[in-house]
């Protein structure tokens, strides 16, 4: 097998929902990302890429029909190089990734680029269409933003709750309180607010020029949903966004009280986009680079689907265990905030792992979670880290809806 590395990691800033980004598709935001990437490798010829991956969860707006063909060639890409669309929910971008980087291990590649799109702000409704022609009576529009829709009736019910509720269903299983959740969310937005002070995501960020109406566009060069004046008085106002405050379900422990998910210990809906170059070693010398990182292994595990958020857990030790390291050997574990519920879980079933090392950028929570995209941006961060520190071991991970969860390790 041969060995994979990491050259360089872009990204978009991450816009709010209807922010900075929601005038911008999102096959021009993964252009945008392909192009930055290979504008910081001028040597590098682009009809040497060999394949463009390209996770998305959605796709059912603009980005249709192969988002990762279509933002190559809106890029200005060959049209030689050929391009696929991979979909594992919020983990999109991370599987992209990793097949890209799998491609390159077998020898099927030398050089790939991975990444991940979303526009949460353009994600139309849908309509259904009837199985009968003429139908009388109404019918129902769905939102394809996120989350379940047009469930299949023979799936069990407690497969299909909201996200939100599984994260409940974690909180109440690990004792996790409301304020203990609203503290890690502001840990995450203190750390992101620092790490923007610092200059820290300068490396990996590439600024959008959006078009307005009038006038010239506006750069958008930051991270829009870092919120370095929150506090814990200001989240402990905002109500349970998903249970009232003395609702329990699903089994609940007698003891369990009512909802502590709340839109502030949650990671919010966003737009954004990211992009990765992959090569072996012969593609390596073709860019005249150093790599910011290798990529040494991965991990896949699968759950019952309302317990998801808990996925990482084992796919995590997964992935360590073929990387031959141990939680011992980590200098960054980048996993994404989908909830503080979630994160918290997760680390309270990693008995042997420092907390310390946990998103030491702020998280999902704070910067966001665009979520095709989400993946590749957590992988790219973990490799800026690697290299910004000069070596070390890292892991990004990602819980996914449906019950999975996927991790990388990176070394450098």
């Amino acid at each position: 097998m041969k060995t994979v590395y990491l050259v360089d990691a872009v990204r978009t800033p991450i816009g709010r929902y209807n922010g900075a980004l929601a005038s911008v598709r999102p096959d021009d935001l993964a252009a945008h990302a392909i192009r930055e990437l290979l504008a910081r490798t001028p040597g590098l010829d682009p009809a040497r890429i060999e394949d463009v991956h390209f996770g998305n969860a959605n796709g059912a707006g603009e980005e249709n029909r192969n988002v990762a063909r279509m933002a190559a060639l809106l890029a200005g890409l060959p049209t030689s190089v050929p391009g696929v669309t991979v979909n594992r929910l919020c983990a999109s971008g991370l599987e992209a990734v990793i097949q890209a980087a799998r491609a390159i291990a077998v020898g099927d590649a030398s050089i790939a680029l991975a990444g991940g799109v979303e526009s949460m702000t353009r994600a139309p409704y849908v309509l259904p269409k009837s199985d009968r022609p003429f139908p009388a009576g109404h019918t129902e529009l769905y939102s394809t933003t996120l989350g379940w829709r047009m469930v299949n009736p023979g799936m069990d019910p407690q497969w299909t709750v909201p996200l939100g509720e599984s994260a409940e269903l974690i909180a109440e299983k690990h004792g996790i309180s409301r304020e203990q959740q609203d503290e890690f969310a502001l840990a995450s937005h203190r750390k992101a607010a620092a790490a923007q002070e610092a200059g820290l995501f300068e490396a990996e960020l590439a600024p959008v020029a959006v078009p307005r109406r009038k006038g010239g566009p506006v750069l958008f060069a930051a991270d829009e949903s870092v919120r370095p004046d929150t506090s814990l008085e200001a989240m402990a106002k905002l109500k349970p966004s998903f249970r009232s405050a003395s609702e329990a379900r699903w089994g609940s422990r007698p003891e369990a009280g009512g909802g502590t998910v709340t839109a502030g210990n949650a990671s919010p809906l966003n737009d954004g986009a990211a992009a990765l170059l992959l090569t072996d070693e012969e593609g390596l010398k073709a860019t005249g680079r150093e790599p910011l990182a290798r990529i040494s292994a991965s991990g896949l595990a699968a759950v019952d689907p309302h317990w998801f958020g808990l996925a990482p857990v084992e796919a995590v030790n997964r992935a360590l265990a073929k990387a031959g390291r141990t939680f011992a050997d980590l200098d960054t574990l980048e996993l994404n905030e989908a909830f503080a519920a979630q994160v918290l879980g997760c680390v309270a079933e990693w008995p042997e792992f420092d907390p310390a090392v946990l998103n030491p950028q702020g998280g999902a929570i704070a910067l966001g979670h665009p979520l095709g995209a989400s993946g590749a941006r957590l992988a790219g961060t973990v490799a800026h880290q690697l290299a910004r520190k000069g070596g070390g071991v890292g892991v990004a991970a990602l819980c996914i809806g449906v019950g999975q969860g996927l991790a990388l390790v990176l070394e450098r």
